[in-house]
């Protein structure tokens, strides 16, 4: 059995700048490292998924899973879009043949991160030139997908467009899974999203802008408004995650474990780490592994991602571990 994987949401280079402190404005100050890598929610998340999948490549008895990215980039001969392709090795599994390609452009949607070492905080500048997609070209990008009971995984980028998405495959795949990410504050829309979805992520901040407290307090609040049968998770930095399953259970997780110290040297990609553990947990392990042992290898996965730049070999390292817990 195969189950197809398409993931929707934005694409970016990445420019990570790590300093001893925020800068003040209108000053001077050195970085002590420079580093440019492809970014974005979705591509985060296959990246790490496609590495957990790989690590259990021989297990025949588990369904394939087949990743689609589904996401706009500059014109198919850009060397940003190669550069992009490239940055998920040569035997990748993730197709890119549903990628949407803008040929008026050349440059990629570009993410500036001053990274604090003083405080850990990461301060972002986005630019995208890239046109958004739209519902139309969702639909042309997907209505051929083999079978109808594929999972779709969406950013929740622009929350109007995802919504038409969402009830398109409503109406048109009534079998297929859809999860989504409710993340940044202030984006209008995204609690509409919560009632079309099976799964849903909620970010930290999103949950403090909403004046929840906690991670159970968010799913708590959330659950009423929740499509009947739907899991929720909601991440909360340094103190785990936590996750709420149809009969309403709630369950948490510590990132550290009572008298564990941890090194945090880099938390770009956390969630994105989280979301590929959990996709990982229900596509792969949907009946040997609980609520509890999802949640718990997720939050394991995005520790062990914070604590390592980047995210090579992040899955052999998190299933070696996870194995030996």
């Amino acid at each position: 059995m195969t189950t197809d994987l398409i993931c929707v949401g934005a694409c970016y280079l990445d420019t990570i700048l790590s300093v001893p402190y925020y800068p003040d404005e209108d000053s001077k100050l050195r970085a002590s490292s420079l580093q440019v890598r492809r970014g974005g929610n979705c591509p985060n998340t296959l990246e790490v998924l496609q590495q957990l999948l790989r690590e259990e490549k021989g297990d025949q008895e588990r369904a394939r899973v087949r990743p689609y990215l589904v996401t706009c980039l500059p014109s198919r001969n850009a060397p940003a879009t190669a550069k992009i392709i490239e940055s998920f090795g040569v035997d990748t599994p993730v197709d890119f043949s549903r990628c949407i390609f803008r040929d008026q452009n050349e440059e990629p949607a570009s993410s500036y991160i001053i990274r604090s070492s003083a405080t850990g905080s990461r301060t972002l500048v986005n630019y995208n030139d890239l046109a958004e997609m739209t519902f139309d070209e969702f639909v042309a990008a997907t209505k051929n997908v083999d079978g109808d009971d594929a999972w779709y995984h969406f950013e929740g980028r622009i929350p109007a467009t995802t919504l038409q998405c969402i009830q398109w495959l409503r109406r048109s795949k009534p079998e297929a899974k859809v999860s989504v990410e409710i993340e940044k504050p202030g984006r209008e829309g995204l609690e509409e999203l919560v009632a079309e979805a099976d799964v849903v992520f909620y970010s930290r901040s999103w949950a403090e802008s909403k004046l929840y407290t906690s991670a159970e307090d968010c799913l708590q609040g959330q659950s009423a408004k929740a499509r009947r049968g739907a899991h929720l998770f909601c991440t909360w930095g340094s103190q785990g995650a936590a996750s709420s399953s149809p009969d309403g259970a709630t369950v948490s997780w510590p990132a550290m474990q009572p008298g564990q110290t941890i090194r945090i040297l880099d938390t770009v990609g956390a969630g994105d780490t989280f979301v590929a553990g959990i996709l990982f947990g229900f596509l792969r392990h949907e009946h040997d592994w609980d609520s509890r042992t999802k949640l718990s290898f997720a939050v394991r996965l995005a520790t062990c991602k914070v604590q390592q730049e980047g995210f090579n070999g992040l899955g052999f390292k998190a299933l070696r571990r996870f194995a030996m817990a």
